[in-house]
């Protein structure tokens, strides 16, 4: 093909002095040509033939090939394969040109077969995804690594055609660099010894819900890579965070709580300590009209008859107060709540009294855990306990309000 060219430039005429460089560029503008036509080729013609195919077929592998663009580096290969095979006929044996576009031709190979095996890996990925039953396999992590490998590979072998050395000449001068490299990749390195030690515990893994209050993360994780993890938050943010930070410092994994059966509340409503008193007798006989608290104030009732004394002061005879019944009436009202796990701690307790009254806390546990659910839950059951507060003769403290102040 060279002799070809030279030929038609000599039947040109073209002066002696731009005959050379005209050859090359003519050359190249042939090759160029070539290439582009090849590479036309496969991706708009034979690349859509394979595409039809693969929709027909039931297969979900190939679809994944596809997706992943496997195909279309694999086209983006061949115009570089077809220019190291042609380079040969269209320049002069041991020339620099000839030497040029094959040195360009196999370092555009190198780094071309490393996007194709990277690409394939994502396939290998995809699928194992979507059929292993194991989440915690560091296979994310792992195959960043090989990836790294590869390109590391790629650009080894790409010097080794420039410098036209073997490329274990280059390998044995790396030992000397070990200590560059452990720097230059220190990061690569911690991250992956991290997502080794993270698969191993079973710390965390992809959909499980994290807190790391260091680095703002709350929400679901998405990948666990490398070097990062990516969290997803409930604002719908995304938060990248080191992925040696899970094994270094502390966080909150919420796993459990979706497996346990039960999302835990805890909330306190603040009675105002100037509306708790004593229960006379007409009260409690008003109070036992409710379904819930019937059977607890007649077995109540029975044991403060059998303990009266006769006296004037209620405080020498064991009463009944109204925060006491309140909280028997709400610890009876969750018990009896279809949305209130009772297989799990359930309790109304009071805690030490405040400058704003006394706290009853409530401790209990959802059956619901979608947070949606769980929210309509917890704000149902208060709903309900703020208005029966009332029916007790208690009320809920809240600071003085503009009408407080307009009524006085």
């Amino acid at each position: 093909m060279n002799t070809l060219i030279t030929d038609w430039l000599k039947n040109l005429e073209v002066p002696q002095a731009y005959f050379g460089v005209l050859t090359i560029s003519v050359s190249v503008l042939v090759l160029f040509v070539i290439c582009l036509f090849i590479h036309y080729l496969v991706k708009h013609q034979i690349l859509v033939l394979v595409q039809k195919i693969i929709q027909k077929s039931k297969n979900k592998v190939d679809d994944l090939i596809f997706e992943h663009k496997v195909f279309s580096r694999f086209a983006l290969l061949t115009p570089f394969i077809v220019l190291l095979t042609l380079a040969p006929a269209f320049s002069e044996q041991e020339s620099v040109f000839q030497h040029v576009l094959v040195t360009f031709a196999k370092i555009a190979i190198s780094f071309q077969s490393a996007r194709v095996l990277s690409a394939l890996l994502n396939v290998v990925k995809s699928v194992f995804q979507s059929k292993a039953q194991e989440r915690y396999l560091p296979l994310n992590s792992s195959i960043q690594v090989i990836k790294l490998v590869i390109y590391l590979v790629a650009t080894i072998l790409a010097i080794s055609f420039v410098v036209d050395r073997s490329p274990l000449y280059l390998l044995s001068g790396l030992g000397a660099l070990t200590a560059v490299l452990l720097l230059v990749f220190q990061d690569t390195i911690k991250g992956l010894v991290a997502s080794i030690q993270i698969s191993a515990n079973k710390m965390v893994a992809p959909g499980d819900w994290i807190e790391i209050p260091k680095f703002g993360a709350d929400g679901d994780v998405l990948e666990i890579g490398l070097n990062t993890v990516k969290v997803r938050n409930f604002d719908r943010t995304i938060t990248t965070v080191p992925t040696y930070a899970l094994i270094s410092d502390s966080f909150k994994n919420w796993r459990d709580m979706y497996n346990s059966g039960g999302r835990r509340i805890k909330r306190a409503i603040t009675i105002d300590i100037s509306t708790i008193k004593f229960f006379d007798r007409d009260e409690i006989a008003s109070l036992k009209q409710i379904d819930l608290l019937s059977e607890y104030l007649t077995h109540k009732d029975q044991e403060i008859s059998a303990q009266a004394k006769e006296t004037e002061l209620p405080v020498n005879n064991r009463q009944l107060t109204n925060v006491g019944t309140f909280r028997a009436y709400v610890e009876l009202y969750l018990k009896q709540h279809p949305d209130v796990n009772t297989e799990m701690t359930c309790m109304v307790r009071q805690l030490p009294a405040t400058a704003t009254g006394l706290p009853l806390e409530l401790y209990f546990f959802s059956r619901q855990q979608d947070w949606i659910k769980y929210e309509a839950i917890q704000s149902d059951i208060f709903d309900h306990l703020y208005a029966a507060a009332s029916l007790f003769d208690l009320k809920v403290f809240q600071h003085p309000s503009g009408a407080d102040w307009r009524h006085l």
